[in-house]
């Protein structure tokens, strides 16, 4: 994920946001179940022989899984390099391998360069782009070696965008995301989208007035299917090199050029204030006009202090994970809008999806109750996944 700060916005014509028990299948299975987690996180990762494995945790209730991975990573013939803690305080003895000790107390450009022989490191739930040793391993992935695999165990929302704690319940969901996803499935249905945004004209529209055209061309499309193996053939930009599980979004930063048309907000927040009737409108990528009802100073203030990244249209995602879909009964957000027909339209630096808008600022927004039509055909309908 990127380190920069992400405003999230969400539409949906419903009022509830406590996860139920509808979420959960019949036969899910008790979280945690730490063997079978750790069991899909190696499967995932396909490792080969001799390759070198990092873990980057907080210390907390995925302790367990630690030991776990240890010896799985080290069976499959790789090789298992320790578990950074990124807590200053807590510090297992156990995390502390040789290579740990000696990467402990050096600054980031010497962590940096001490981590470019690490094949895969995996992001444990706590880890984020703060710390130290988790932005180094992504300067690492910058410098086009090695693959994550990001790990969050979070990005539960509510319907107005706020984020939920993680419960046990949620946590019986997620497992239960992780371990049901045909990866198989995912992975076809995403390169059948790729195929037809190349060609194609992509218009998305909402209900409050979306109404919004763009082309890809041979942009990079990152699709998170989940497969965490090595593939460097096709490494095309940061983001394909970190894999997130469960899996689930489709993304891609259109040709800036090629994109027309107006985005209408539903009430969301700016510079901490609310903001109603939001429509902007862009032309060849860029800001063209913005209007809003109510807190439109807040908005201009936002991009202003965004600098010239505030003024272009960033990134296209769908989620195609139907696990992590937003429930019928008593609707909230899983994990980051990856399931399928969310979609996100955001504002902002978009050069780790291989785009040419620069300068940091990220805004994401999404939207789920959007209809997606591309060329022809209908992929979406007012949020729902058709094709």
């Amino acid at each position: 994920m990127k380190n920069t700060l992400l405003y999230i916005i969400v539409f949906l014509v419903v009022s509830s946001c406590k996860p139920t028990n509808e979420t959960k299948s019949n036969d899910s299975i008790s979280f945690p179940n730490w063997e079978l987690i750790a069991n899909k996180l190696i499967e995932r990762s396909n490792l080969k022989k001799g390759e070198k494995v990092l873990l980057i945790s907080k210390p907390g209730s995925f302790d367990p899984i630690i030991s776990l991975l240890e010896e799985k990573i080290n069976l499959s013939g790789a090789q298992y390099l320790g578990t950074f803690s990124v807590d200053s305080i807590i510090k297992p003895d156990y995390w502390q391998t040789d290579f740990i000790k000696k990467g402990t107390g050096k600054n980031k450009n010497e962590l940096i360069e001490y981590l470019m022989n690490v094949d895969l490191g995996i992001m444990l739930p706590g880890a984020n782009p703060t710390h130290m040793e988790y932005s180094a391993m992504q300067e690492v992935l910058k410098r086009n070696q090695g693959r994550t695999i990001h790990f969050h165990w979070a990005g539960a929302y509510d319907l107005s965008g706020n984020l939920l704690d993680v419960s046990d319940e949620i946590s019986n969901y997620y497992q239960d995301v992780l371990l049901k996803t045909d990866y198989n499935e995912l992975a076809k249905r995403q390169r059948i989208f790729e195929n037809a945004l190349r060609e194609n004209l992509i218009k998305v529209t909402t209900p409050l007035g979306t109404d919004i055209k763009f082309r890809i061309g041979n942009r990079p499309v990152t699709k998170q299917d989940g497969d965490a193996s090595y593939k460097k053939e096709t490494y095309k930009n940061l983001i394909d090199r970190e894999i997130e599980l469960p899996p689930g979004a489709i993304r891609v930063a259109p040709i800036e050029e090629t994109v027309e048309g107006t985005v209408a907000f539903p009430n969301s927040v700016w510079q901490d204030k609310i903001v109603e009737g939001l429509v902007i409108t862009f032309k060849k990528g860029k800001i063209e006009n913005l209007s809003a009802d109510k807190g439109e100073k807040a908005v201009l203030e936002e991009l202003k202090l965004a600098g010239e990244a505030g003024q272009y249209f960033r990134e296209f995602a769908l989620g195609f994970n139907p696990l992590l879909s937003i429930p019928e009964k008593d609707p909230w957000i899983p994990y980051y809008g990856y399931g399928a027909g969310v979609i996100r339209l955001s504002l902002g630096d978009n050069t780790e999806l291989g785009g040419k808008v620069t300068g940091g600022y990220v805004r994401w927004n999404f939207f789920t109750d959007a209809t997606v039509i591309v060329g022809e055909d209908l992929w979406v309908k007012n949020g729902k996944l058709v094709k």
